[in-house]
């Protein structure tokens, strides 16, 4: 944030005093009564919108409970979960009014200046031992998790909440922990609803996931309200959010008649049809950090997960030597380490450590500093740097592909020169935490499969710099900014975006991600500002390449909406022709007719004039004229009727055949056609009906020029509509990987056609591929989805490995259990 826009914030008592002057009023010193008044109201706008979700959030968490036990494993299973259900549906309306009066005392809270509402991971500190069960820490995981990304989406209308709300606060700056109505207040509102009923874990964990659907997922209408009615009342109603263009700050406030002098100043792209100002994309921790906009959240969110991670790691070393208190600050000696199979690396001084070795006093042990430790990770990185040019060096000979460095064999090689060095070396149990954590980090590297495998391999020979860096800074796992962490998301997003698994790369991206690990691997010594360095020059490649496949991207996405809008045209133009003629006999000069260039006429007028002009009402009504012009009239009135008519619908029809561009020969049989049909239905005969095979032929036709293929018509299975319809929720941006190993991403989703448009690595089209069709290629496994997450890789796998030693902490703790009974 610049200085202006800091001291902006600091003194929110005076906002606005030179640049919103036409605010004035608002700045105005207001009664304690007026205050009041304000606060009054928006805790009934809130506790009103809390009434309306409440319920459908609580009736479908009673659903899926209750099918959650209709899968149950077993019948005491299943008991259990019907009585959890009963549970839930008993204590609705106490539940709710609970609910909503923990809200409303968040407001008289912030009224008297004493609402700090954390998420909970504050009570997560200090000695792992104090912690007494697993189900808070997962709750609290939970609720960051749910405010962490609630924060981010709303972050406009919550940064123009809290300015409003800070001039009923005497001018004190807010946060979300001091704002009444932030997703945090709601989360804590539950969590204190859920205290007092006797529920598991996992039932819990399955309601903040309903919660944080039907109820976070909803609060921008709340935040619209409030703001409105604090923008009626006067207080800052010109105030304006816009991403900053220089990096420095991520808001800034405008009155109403300040516009950018350069447009392009805040978006060099321009903004992409569809899209909002603020690419989702960019709400990512990782996209933020360079432009120096990352939310306190994020920052409050990592450094929640990461000391989760910790305190599971020192759990899971607890329970694995029987509760001992002192075997947490026991250092590792190296000549007891045994390493581990791939894919079990675990939290630190698991069975595969020996703490103290029968023959080595613990006395004896020598424990290496953090510096010799870095020292012989040096010796480790001049090997690796030598293997890996070895490699690229022998490619033109047909030598194999770099294959991907083992983890366990980093910490091996590490251990193995340490007991060289000396019998006695030892490494301390934080250390080995250290060790483990980045193991962790680059096993969930090696299996994930946004990489391609390529990639992976390459990226696998950074271990050792990385592992040189956590030791060097200690840091380095805390800071979602650190230069280090950011290079390492940069190069794995490179990766997904630009690099494919049949071999092939866009834009020479392959290369680059080599080039930046063989001077990592070459230079890194113990200076962190190489890291910086890296990171600037790679990003700067990686932004002109990113521009440059926006703007093909976007060129195509805009032709690909012209088409579509065409296709959606003639789909509704189809519909309606269809609609009139099927289960009616139909001569073929008519079908014809009707199915061909009428068709193109009311596509025409559709796309001109739109479905509620009179051009396309009159255009239709020719349709439902010519057809009742055919049908034999018995009745005289109906027989005048028809001769009135018949003039200004046959030169209706020539005006849409003009129109068109229609040839004039074949308009002219076709009128003749028509002419001499009403005359056979004035004689109260009826004309001869289309043969079967000639109708389904044009009306076929007709269909697949609209794109309704016969093949796309064809009835559906279960598993082909399930696919279709997750893919209705997929997010723009997703990898697919197809046969052969290219990658190809969703750019865009029409929702009238269920269309989707795929673009290669470059941005080019390569197809609008209709939904189904998609589905199908999914199921014969000719198409699979490889990037459904918008999470930089650095939090995805911090994400992983807490999961993985959840899991596993849960097992051991079982286990224990079992053992003890």
């Amino acid at each position: 944030m610049d200085k202006n826009a800091g001291k902006f914030m600091q003194n929110l008592g005076s906002f606005g005093a030179d640049a919103n002057k036409r605010s004035s009023p608002s700045l105005a010193p207001m009664s304690e009564q007026i205050v009041i008044q304000h606060l009054k109201h928006c805790r009934d706008l809130t506790r009103g919108f809390a009434y309306r979700v409440f319920p459908n959030f609580w009736r479908h968490w009673c659903k899926e409970i209750l099918e959650h036990a209709e899968q149950a494993k077993s019948n005491k299973e299943q008991l259990a979960l019907f009585e959890v259900q009963n549970l839930i549906a008993a204590v609705q309306q106490p539940a709710e009014q609970e609910f909503c009066q923990h809200l409303g005392n968040g407001f008289v809270k912030f009224k008297n200046k004493t609402l700090n509402t954390l998420t909970g991971e504050e009570r997560f500190t200090g000695d792992m031992l104090s912690l007494v069960e697993h189900s808070d820490l997962e709750e609290t995981i939970a609720i960051t998790s749910i405010t962490h990304r609630a924060e981010g989406f709303y972050a406009e209308q919550l940064w123009s909440l809290q300015q409003r709300l800070a001039l009923l606060n005497d001018g004190e700056k807010l946060d979300e922990r001091s704002n009444p109505a932030s997703p945090v207040q709601f989360c804590e509102a539950l969590r204190k609803v859920l205290a007092s009923l006797d529920m598991d874990a996992k039932t819990k964990i399955i309601g903040y996931k309903i919660f944080d659907q039907e109820v976070i997922g909803q609060l921008e209408g709340l935040y619209d309200e409030i703001n409105q009615y604090l923008i009626h009342q006067n207080l800052l109603p010109n105030l304006r959010f816009v991403p900053s263009s220089d990096g420095a700050s991520s808001t800034r406030s405008a009155s109403e008649d300040q516009v950018a002098d350069d447009p392009l100043d805040i978006n060099p792209l321009g903004e992409l049809p569809g899209q909002s100002s603020v690419d989702p994309m960019h709400r990512r921790a990782s996209d933020r950090l360079l432009s120096g906009t990352l939310n306190p959240s994020d920052v409050q969110y990592q450094s929640s997960l990461l000391n989760a991670i910790k305190l599971l790691q020192a759990h899971i070393t607890h329970q694995g030597h029987g509760g001992q208190q002192t075997v947490q600050q026991a250092p590792v000696a190296a000549t007891g380490f045994a390493p581990r199979p791939a894919g079990e690396y675990s939290a630190v001084a698991d069975s595969s450590y020996n703490q103290h070795p029968q023959h080595i006093s613990a006395q004896n042990l020598r424990v290496y500093s953090t510096d010799q430790l870095v020292g012989v990770l040096d010796g480790l990185q001049t090997t690796t740097l030598v293997t890996t040019q070895q490699v690229f060096d022998n490619v033109s000979a047909g030598v194999p592909t770099l294959a991907p460095q083992r983890v366990q064999e980093v910490s091996q090689l590490m251990m193995q020169q340490i007991a060289r060095e000396n019998e006695n070396g030892a490494v301390e149990a934080s250390d080995m935490q250290t060790i483990d954590l980045v193991g962790m980090l680059f096993e969930y590297m090696l299996s994930d499969e946004h990489l391609p495998d390529s990639v992976k391999a390459l990226l696998s020979y950074l271990h050792t710099p990385f592992l040189k860096i956590a030791f060097i800074d200690k840091d380095f796992f805390e800071q979602p900014e650190h230069p280090a962490r950011v290079l390492l998301n940069s190069l794995a997003e490179a990766g997904v975006r630009w690099v494919s698994n049949d071999g092939s790369d866009q834009f020479e991206i392959f290369n680059k991600i080599k080039v930046t690990v063989f001077r990592l691997l070459e230079d890194f010594k113990n200076d962190v500002r190489l890291f910086a360095e890296l990171l600037i020059e790679f990003n700067a490649y990686t932004h002109n390449v990113a521009r440059r496949q926006e703007l093909m991207e976007r060129r195509a996405l805009e032709k690909a909406q012209g088409e579509e809008k065409l296709r959606e045209a003639k789909v509704q133009v189809n519909n309606a022709v269809r609609s009139r003629t099927d289960g009616r006999d139909m001569p073929s000069a008519i079908l014809l007719l009707l199915l061909q260039p009428w068709s193109d006429y009311l596509s025409f007028v559709l796309l001109r004039y739109g479905e509620n002009s009179d051009s396309w009402q009159r255009a239709v009504s020719v349709v439902d004229d010519l057809l009742w012009s055919l049908e034999p009239k018995t009745l005289q009135a109906d027989k005048v009727k028809q001769m009135e008519k018949q003039d200004s619908l046959i030169a209706a029809l020539e005006h849409g055949f003009e129109t068109i561009g229609y040839e004039q020969a074949k308009g002219r049989k076709l009128i003749d056609a028509v002419v001499a049909l009403q005359r056979l239905a004035l004689q109260s005969k009826k004309a001869e009906s289309a043969p079967a095979p000639m109708r389904t032929k044009l009306e076929s036709m007709a269909a697949e020029k609209a794109g309704q293929t016969t093949e796309l018509l064809q009835p559906q299975t279960a598993d082909e509509t399930k696919i279709v319809d997750s893919l209705k929720m997929i997010e723009f941006g997703t990898w697919f990987e197809f046969d052969g190993g290219k990658r190809l991403k969703v750019a865009w989703f029409n929702q009238k056609t269920n269309h989707y448009m795929l673009v290669d690595q470059q941005g080019r089209k390569v197809s609008l591929i209709a939904g189904l069709q998609l589905a199908r290629e999914m199921i014969s496994g000719k198409a699979r989805v490889i990037a459904g997450s918008t999470k930089p890789f650095f939090e995805r796998a911090l994400e992983n490995i807490y999961q993985t030693l959840n899991e596993r902490a849960g097992n051991l703790t079982a286990e224990v259990t079992r053992i003890g009974e």
